[in-house]
């Protein structure tokens, strides 16, 4: 399976720059290559993000999830969601995939939407 350019450049730019909240990547199976499929700007919400995937549809995502820790410090940490509703192609790729997004540092599978939730996300980034 190909990455396009795109997925890590964009990548880079949410993990450096923070100017993309979440980025939404789909399979193009007629190409067989990962790309792009939406960019959420730095205000969009964590609600944005979910509904940006589609309920009956694989996809990858990666999230950048801010938080206020007990001690008070502001903190960050890159999520690296796989929404996986049993299609082989995406759960066979996706840590060919995630090798290429170097600086995730959480990792997430979910075949229903519970199992993303922001208390999800929140316990999972503590």
């Amino acid at each position: 399976m190909a990455v396009h350019d795109d997925c890590k450049l964009k990548f880079l730019e949410l993990k450096a720059m923070r100017n993309h909240r979440f980025i939404v990547f789909k399979i193009e199976e007629k190409i067989q290559q990962v790309i792009v499929e939406k960019i959420g700007g730095p205000d969009e919400s964590y609600e944005d993000f979910t509904n940006s995937i589609p309920a009956d549809e694989c996809r990858y995502a990666v999230y950048d999830f801010d938080f206020t820790t007990e001690e008070n410090c502001q903190k960050s940490k890159i999520f690296f969601i796989s929404w996986v509703r049993s299609k082989m192609l995406y759960a066979s790729s996706k840590d060919r995939f995630k090798r290429e997004l170097d600086g995730i540092q959480v990792e997430l599978q979910a075949t229903d939407p519970t199992e993303m939730s922001l208390d999800v996300i929140k316990g999972r980034a503590l």
